[in-house]
């Protein structure tokens, strides 16, 4: 297959077995790109620079990732074909689909699909995204798929050489998607064995096996290493190599075998799933890092067993979770019960000078006048949030700290942003029952969820359902999340339908709709 021409645009032949790949002409690439500006770069790497554009396909216009060569690059001319060669012949779910390439001159382009939520490492240690133990685990087993049909899929073998957080891509669904074969290595036929190979060690320090790296000895199983090196980075939402760190917690693998060693699983786990995980299924997760980043290639596990285990590891916490959840709903004594709120009543200073604390006169009243709000009692809210720790913070306001909590929602356990007031707070009690009332009233797919309240002594508390993304505001502005323009439009559309349902919903207690007050991303 001959894709590099002397400045003239090559066609590639076809080869049996291989998926058809669109051969794109220059110009394509430069209207896609906007002639490769700088505001639509959306990554970069040892190859070059990635941007973001739109292609067509067929005779569809689809979001693309646009990989340029750089001319000072080492993987050069021959990572620019192995890859397209390899991405050829491969057909997987859990694998970053080619749609094309386009050699022109000393350009050389890779056209993939898009990934609209990046890289895991970006998530892990870059956004700090709030990713649960069960969306992890999820992941791990997408990415061990992908590996798994790399290594013993049909047609031909292929060994990635260099597994790592930042080439585990995520669709919206977080579904992973294995990307970046441009040092990747076809070892084998389908009717062939795949033999040990030599060669001068290419890949990333800390994730690459040890055999690999001191001789240069290539197998299976440098892949499996690499990938154990992933399972820990995303227990322990640590980098794989962390400079910052003193020299005997800067490796990520030796920092953690010290207490895997020792049977303290825990003291490596991220705070911020320490409390999901139940103890037999992280008991088998560290099992399979441990088979995983053996220093005996051959008592490492296959991708295949990786796959088997962690979906296992899956079963045993989804099994946790739904008995927890038995025994959360057993353990509350308090029944629940259902309360509907009255309007705020209008302020009275007379009153409010009294001596009798302001949020007593706000007690609600079941008055039939808006929709059911329930109502929490406090053993229940303290349960969800482990006595308000500190763990559990997920933001600050004006109106005091929001905690993340799993707690009872009728009958299902759900994720809730669980906000308490701060008694130094100058909001205080007037703008907590203002909320409840509003949003008892107000239900509407675009306005965050009220599930309920509660009010005991001077503790205000008001649990919402919880949004895992975030504000849009970090996205834009912080996290500088990839988001294409129809995403914004629809993100538009969705805060404008939310608005016109406040400006214009009208009944019981309410003649002209609402005014928020505090519009802003």
């Amino acid at each position: 297959m001959n894709m590099l021409g002397d400045g003239m645009e090559s066609e590639p032949s076809s080869s049996s077995g291989s998926q058809p790949r669109r051969h794109f002409q220059f110009t394509e690439i430069q209207q896609a790109t906007n002639n490769f500006d700088e505001s639509l770069l959306i990554g970069r790497g040892g190859f070059g620079k990635v941007y973001k554009g739109n292609v067509f396909n067929g005779s569809d216009t689809v979001l693309a990732a646009i990989k340029r060569l750089d001319p000072m690059s080492k993987q050069g001319a021959t990572g620019f074909q192995k890859e397209v060669e390899i991405l050829t012949r491969l057909r997987h779910h859990n694998l970053v689909c080619l749609i094309g390439y386009c050699s022109y001159g000393n350009e050389m382009i890779i056209v993939y699909e898009y990934v609209s939520n990046g890289a895991l490492y970006d998530h892990l240690h870059r956004h700090g995204t709030p990713l649960s133990w069960v969306q992890r685990l999820n992941i791990c087993i997408g990415a061990a798929r992908g590996l798994d049909y790399l290594h013993t899929g049909p047609g031909i073998r292929i060994i990635h050489r260099d597994v790592k957080s930042s080439n585990i891509l995520l669709r919206e669904t977080w579904e992973a998607k294995i990307g970046d074969f441009g040092i990747s290595i076809a070892a084998g036929l389908m009717d062939q064995p795949l033999s040990d190979l030599s060669m001068s060690a290419k890949g990333t320090f800390g994730y690459m096996a040890p055999e690999y790296a001191y001789t240069g000895r290539l197998t299976k199983k440098s892949d499996v290493y690499s990938f154990g090196v992933v399972l820990l980075e995303v227990l322990c939402r640590r980098r794989a190599i962390d400079t910052a760190l003193d020299d005997d917690q800067r490796g990520l693998v030796r920092w953690a075998k010290e207490y895997i060693k020792k049977g303290r699983f825990k003291h490596i786990v991220d705070s911020d799933i320490r409390r999901e995980i139940s103890s037999k299924c992280l008991k088998e997760f560290v099992r399979i890092v441990d088979r995983c980043l053996h220093n005996d290639m051959k008592q490492r596990s296959t991708m295949a067993e990786v796959v088997v285990s962690l979906e296992s590891a899956l079963t045993l916490q989804e099994n946790f979770n739904s008995s927890l959840f038995s025994r959360m709903v057993g353990m509350l004594r308090f029944p629940s019960r259902m309360v509907v709120m009255r309007p705020v009543p209008s302020f009275n200073k007379e009153k409010s000078a009294s001596s009798e604390p302001f949020h007593k006169e706000l007690e609600p009243s079941s008055l039939q006048e808006s929709q059911p709000c329930h109502h929490f009692e406090f053993p229940e809210i303290l349960q969800a949030t482990s006595d308000f720790d500190e763990s559990f913070v997920i933001g600050h306001g004006s109106f005091g700290k929001v905690y993340k909590g799993n707690i009872i929602n009728g009958s299902s356990l759900v994720v809730a942003a669980i906000k308490r007031l701060d008694s130094t707070s100058s909001q205080g009690a007037v703008q907590f029952w203002a909320e409840v009332d509003i949003l008892s009233k107000f239900q509407h797919y675009n306005i965050v969820s009220l599930i309920g309240y509660c009010h005991y002594e001077k503790e205000m508390i008001l649990v919402y359902e919880y949004m895992p993304n975030g504000t849009l505001g970090d996205h834009l502005h912080t996290h500088g999340t990839p988001l294409s323009w129809l995403q914004r439009l629809k993100i538009c559309i969705g805060a404008g339908h939310g608005l016109l349902h406040l400006h214009t919903h009208t009944g019981i207690g309410i003649v002209h709709g609402a005014i928020h007050h505090d519009v802003k991303s």
